[in-house]
């Protein structure tokens, strides 16, 4: 039997609908055809990316050389320019801003074939200190309101490229998801004067129904309402607002979380294609009382049509205490 589920935060509902189950898409796991090019993001083929932003690298080596462990560079076919004016404009009762932005890749490793689950724990660390840097970089530049980091696993995911990569993305406005998410966890401050996100922590190491993982710091969960089939949210234990205020000494068991949850999805359902996106506060918001930063992890199993547009419901065929049996049993 269906059910609808409300989403706590940004209150969006998804329909769990288990019986739909036969109507995936499928696991999504063929490599890019080969195309005998060079991969630009390949170390020893640093000349045919633009010059790098930010590295962490080999003691002794050279900016745009070789020996390189994490690399960020600006996109070379950008869809925002951090050189563009802030214009805003009125056409009619229509409104239009130009294009302003920055838009980069983090070249997350120099192999080509790695997948996300098999980097080292101090490559996924040093990963998710680039995102700290750059957020902080670009948040020197007052035009700027939010930074959205995501990574695209796989074509069906959106990927264009096979070399593991995660992309950067600073807007002069706020994204949808996160005005209706910042606008839903203020509402439940203004009445119960917590956080939900807190809150949906400590339910969830209380039921343990959805809790996938966890460690000192941090918990991978089975949201209650999740849009995609395995969906993942990792989590601070604590409550963080912001992404780029966290510690040096968060980060490590930041890696450890993903790298289980990834373990295990990859376990289950065979290196699924996967989108991964980070939440975390507008610029300004450091000190938020109510929002808490999270990464979340969304396999690309079903394909989203036209109930989904029409409706803005959401149909997933697996419920996340069911994904939660799966993925606790793997290893990871």
């Amino acid at each position: 039997m269906a059910e609808f589920r409300r989403d706590p935060v940004d209150g969006k509902w998804v329909i769990i609908a288990g019986e739909r189950r036969k109507r995936f898409v499928g696991f999504h796991t063929e490599p890019y055809p080969e195309t005998g090019e060079r991969c630009p993001f390949c170390m020893g083929n640093e000349s045919l990316t633009p010059p790098e932003i930010f590295a962490f690298r080999e003691p002794g080596s050279k900016k745009d050389g070789p020996d390189w462990r994490v690399r960020v560079i600006p996109n070379r076919e950008p869809i925002l320019r951090v050189e563009t004016e802030l214009e805003r404009e009125g056409v009619g009762y229509y409104d239009k801003i130009s294009g302003l932005g920055a838009h980069e890749i983090i070249i997350e490793n120099p192999s080509h074939k790695q997948y996300y689950s098999q980097l080292s724990l101090q490559n996924l660390t040093e990963i998710y200190l680039a995102y700290r840097e750059r957020i902080m970089d670009l948040k020197k530049d007052q035009r700027m309101k939010y930074v959205l980091i995501f990574k695209n696993h796989g074509q069906t995911a959106g990927a264009m490229m096979d070399h593991r990569h995660s992309q950067l993305i600073a807007l002069p406005i706020l994204p949808k998801q996160i005005i209706e998410e910042m606008r839903g966890a203020k509402e439940y401050y203004k009445y119960k004067e917590r956080c939900i996100f807190c809150d949906i922590v400590h339910q969830e190491l209380s039921d343990k129904e959805r809790l996938v993982f966890e460690n000192e710091e941090f918990i991978a969960i089975s949201p209650w309402a999740p849009i995609f089939p395995f969906e993942l949210w990792v989590m601070p234990k604590n409550h963080r607002p912001s992404f780029d205020q966290s510690p040096d000494q968060l980060f490590g068991l930041l890696a450890q979380a993903v790298k289980s949850a990834m373990l295990k999805l990859d376990q289950v359902l065979q290196y699924p294609h996967f989108n991964l996106v980070l939440h975390t506060v507008p610029f300004g918001e450091e000190k938020c009382d109510y929002y808490h930063w999270h990464l979340e992890i969304m396999p690309r199993l079903t394909q989203v049509a036209g109930f989904e547009y029409g409706s803005g419901f959401y149909i997933n065929p697996v419920s996340p205490e069911e994904a939660t049996n799966w993925l606790i049993r793997a290893e990871g």
